[in-house]
């Protein structure tokens, strides 16, 4: 399993689903949810969102199978859902919007969509188009650490950062995820026109 380790991409792979999974832009999200008097539990959002991403990365070829959807199609749409998320970022409009009936907080809107939506589903199977699935998964485990740390220090890293940080930090990994997306659909892209 470890023999198709690869640093680089493990690295590159972190980088993606930090910017996807985006634990600091949700911060005002995860305040505003505490100031309403809904509990947020780290732990739980954590593993749910985990377990979630983690079957999703393998049964989602399967599906794919099912539905007679090879993996070039979905990366292609995945990336197109993930420039999507970059607007919304970089533009502050809302295109996902969350109009789900469960009010619990930790389980909707944190885990879903937050952190395990349609965005990081797509991100997944996208990035096994190109990386091996071990580096995928530990930078998934590692983003997972991550979003614990942020949960449990909501408060922290908002008085560390301020709301300008925040803002900041949204706008410049809005402009990664354009960059990420466009290489994306253009690498699979090509493998699609090539397999016509």
């Amino acid at each position: 399993m470890f023999v198709h380790f690869n640093f680089q991409e493990m690295i590159s792979a972190f980088i993606v689903l930090f910017a996807v999974i985006d634990i600091i832009g949700a911060i005002p999200i995860i305040l505003n949810l505490k100031e309403r008097g809904q509990t947020v539990n780290a732990m739980k959002a954590t593993l749910l969102s985990c377990a979630l991403l983690i079957g999703f990365f393998y049964v989602g070829d399967w599906m794919l199978k099912l539905f007679h959807v090879d993996i070039e199609s979905f990366a292609v749409a995945g990336a197109i859902v993930i420039f999507l998320m970059a607007l919304e970022m970089l533009l502050d409009v809302e295109i996902f919007k969350n109009q789900g009936p469960i009010k619990e907080a930790t389980l909707v809107p944190l885990v879903f969509p937050l952190l395990a939506g349609a965005g990081s589903f797509t991100t997944l199977l996208s990035l096994r188009a190109e990386y091996a699935s071990i580096n995928i998964i530990i930078a998934l485990l590692l983003n997972m650490v991550w979003v614990y740390f942020v949960i449990r220090m909501t408060d922290t890293v908002e008085r560390l950062l301020g709301k300008g940080g925040i803002y900041m930090i949204r706008k410049f990994f809005g402009i990664i995820l354009i960059a990420i997306a466009v290489r994306l659909f253009t690498a699979n892209f090509m493998q699609l026109i090539e397999s016509f």
